[in-house]
C-alpha cells in the first residue's frame, strides 16, 4: 500500500458510520453480511448504508457479492492488512521491544473465526443475535 492509498482508507475510516461498518464486517467474518443485517448492526438507515459502503469499498476496505437477491458485504482483510503494514512498516526503527504490544495484540487477531460463531443460522433473527453478541 502506498501513501495515496493509505490517505484515502484512513479518510474512509474517520466516518464514525463507516468505522462501524468495518468493525462489524470484521466481527462478522469470511461470511460477511446482508446490507439489512449490517444497517441494523451499526444503527443507520439502509438508505444511508449504501453511501458508506460505496465509499468503502473504493478504499479497499470492503467487498461484495450477490447471493439470490441480497448482496453480501464482507471485511476485504487484504486491503486491512495492508493498511496495518502500512502503519507498522518503520515502527520498530531497529529495535523489536518498540513494537512487541502490537505484534502481540495482532498475532491475537491472527486465529481463524470460530465456524459456529460465522455460520448464517437458518433464521433472520439468529443472524441478528449472532451479531448483537459482543466478541
Amino acid at each position: 500500500m502506498d501513501e495515496p492509498q493509505a490517505l484515502a482508507a484512513f479518510a474512509a475510516l474517520g466516518q464514525a458510520h463507516r468505522l462501524r461498518v468495518v468493525r462489524a464486517l470484521v466481527t462478522a467474518g469470511p461470511t460477511g453480511l446482508a446490507a439489512g443485517l449490517l444497517a441494523e448492526a451499526v444503527g443507520i438507515a439502509s438508505t444511508n448504508l449504501s453511501f458508506h459502503l460505496k465509499e468503502l469499498s473504493h478504499a479497499g476496505l470492503i467487498t461484495s457479492r450477490r447471493e439470490g437477491k441480497s448482496v453480501i458485504y464482507s471485511a476485504a482483510y487484504a486491503g486491512l492488512s495492508d493498511l496495518v503494514q502500512f502503519l507498522m512498516r518503520d515502527c520498530c526503527q531497529g529495535r523489536p521491544e518498540v513494537c512487541a504490544p502490537a505484534v502481540a495484540a495482532l498475532s491475537a487477531c491472527a486465529c481463524p473465526p470460530s465456524p459456529a460463531r460465522f455460520e448464517p443460522g437458518p433464521s433472520r433473527r439468529r443472524r441478528r443475535e449472532a451479531i448483537a453478541k459482543p466478541p
